[in-house]
């Protein structure tokens, strides 16, 4: 049995896992994800009861009871990459045994559903709307970064969009991968659902153009304008892809549901949308 050695997977001195500071007990096997760590405290206040609070950096924990089922409400920040810490450490709270490090016999499988804001691109999704993700599409590489990795990768698709906007050689090749069907099911049945692009950065990565210019100028009107078997691009924002492919890798459940606040489309951008947030935040609370 393999022990996985400290620098590979660092523990603190208390017993909990290096960034988000947790220990295994205190996580619940649902987990309902956010950015913003001003975010997880308004879904905690919809808790019936609270058990644990902890916040170190970006990561705010708060684990509780919403009518009868036990959740974690946790930030992880901005970006891929710290998906990419978040997710590897809450896998390894529900799958190694700290104290040993190695790999528990009895695998533990966690339903994991991020929400967040989110640009749309597309004349169907106005600001306000609720758009969850069937689709995600990864800017950053990181998948590529794991063994087969490349497995969870829809090739057909990344070929079509790849061909259709005569993608750049000199950036990451695109990934595509596909939520778990049965949240997408429960939780966005009545959503937009289509394919959503996980940027790699928040300006030039989104076709923002500030000072400096822009390598693919017409990069947004190329996404609005692609179709895949039915499937439209539907919105930008930061994380989705990570979430959706390492999740698919570790063999833990994930989506992602958006409430749209920028027209990237219209070029509209609504800065007041706490009602509309909340209410999403009820509604992933009572159907996760």
């Amino acid at each position: 049995m393999r022990t996985i050695s400290p620098d590979q997977l660092p523990i603190n001195a208390d017993g909990s896992i290096f960034h988000l500071h947790l220990r295994p007990d205190q996580l619940a096997d649902r987990v309902v994800m956010m950015g913003d760590p001003e975010r997880v405290p308004k879904v905690a206040a919809c808790f019936d009861s609270i058990e644990f609070d902890q916040q170190s950096r970006e990561f705010r924990v708060i684990t509780g009871c919403y009518k009868g089922k036990r959740i974690t409400a946790l930030s992880h920040g901005i970006g891929c990459d710290n998906l990419d810490i978040v997710m590897n450490e809450l896998d390894a709270l529900a799958n190694i045994d700290l104290a040993t490090r190695t790999i528990k016999p009895d695998f533990r499988q966690l339903t994991l559903v991020r929400i967040g804001t989110s640009g749309g691109l597309q004349p169907f999704c106005p600001i306000g709307a609720y758009v969850v993700s069937e689709i995600s599409m990864g800017m950053d590489g990181l998948l590529y970064f794991y063994e087969n990795g490349y497995l969870q990768n829809i090739a057909d698709l990344s070929k079509a969009f790849v061909e259709h906007t005569d993608w750049n050689v000199r950036l990451a090749q695109p990934y595509f991968v596909a939520s778990d069907k049965d949240l997408l099911d429960r939780i966005g049945f009545d959503m937009i659902k289509g394919i959503t692009v996980s940027a790699s950065g928040f300006y030039g990565p989104q076709g923002r153009h500030v000072r400096l210019g822009l390598s693919a100028p017409q990069q947004n009107i190329l996404l609005e304008n692609f179709e895949y078997q039915g499937l439209k691009i539907c919105n930008y924002e930061m994380e989705s892809a990570a979430l959706a492919g390492l999740s698919a890798l570790m063999g833990h459940k994930a989506l992602t549901a958006c409430l749209i606040i920028a027209g990237r489309y219209s070029g509209e951008m609504n800065t007041d949308y706490k009602g509309s947030f909340d209410s999403l935040i009820l509604k992933v609370l009572d159907r996760i």
